[in-house]
């Protein structure tokens, strides 16, 4: 009886994580469908700009602490310098040129929610990330708003790795 009751609380529980991925999946699928077609407004209900402002920042100041000689002038510029990249860099057109820089086009077909939901991992403080592969590292990372919205919060690589072209 003890082990039944065990499976059955793990199917439970595992049901919930399907059904917590599916949800954030969807709005994935959104946020990459507001990219395509350059939707300001529906690119905006599913980014958590100050999120990544933060995130921006909190990478800037690391990448000046690593030199000395830079890490005070980093410390005085990481916040202006991350307002201005959250309002500039986080726009649908940024992110289109980046999926097209790595093969996605306009035409490219969006993945369906629960195509993109076995790309996600449930964190244990409550995000999802996405991966590149179903074992692959965490890529984005998405955080589920007031409004049980998931919106993009966060983000891997390194700050050198940011390209701006002109």
């Amino acid at each position: 009886m003890r082990i039944l009751l065990m499976s059955l609380l793990a199917i439970a529980l595992a049901s919930c994580a399907s059904i917590r991925k599916l949800d954030a999946a969807n709005d994935v699928h959104a946020l990459l469908i507001s990219i395509r077609d350059n939707d300001q407004a529906a690119f905006d209900a599913h980014v958590d700009r100050s999120a990544l402002k933060r995130e921006i920042e909190r990478r800037l100041r690391a990448e000046g602490a690593k030199d000395e000689r830079l890490g005070a002038l980093a410390a005085i510029l990481a916040p202006g310098l991350a307002e201005l990249a959250g309002e500039t860099l986080v726009q649908p057109s940024v992110f289109r040129a980046v999926a097209e820089h790595y093969g996605y086009t306009p035409q490219t077909k969006i993945p369906g929610p629960l195509a993109i939901s076995q790309a996600l991992k449930p964190l244990p403080d409550g995000r999802m990330c996405a991966t590149k592969s179903k074992s692959g590292p965490c890529l984005l990372y998405f955080t589920q708003g007031v409004d049980d919205r998931w919106r993009l919060s966060g983000f891997e690589g390194q700050v050198k790795d940011f390209e701006v072209r002109v």
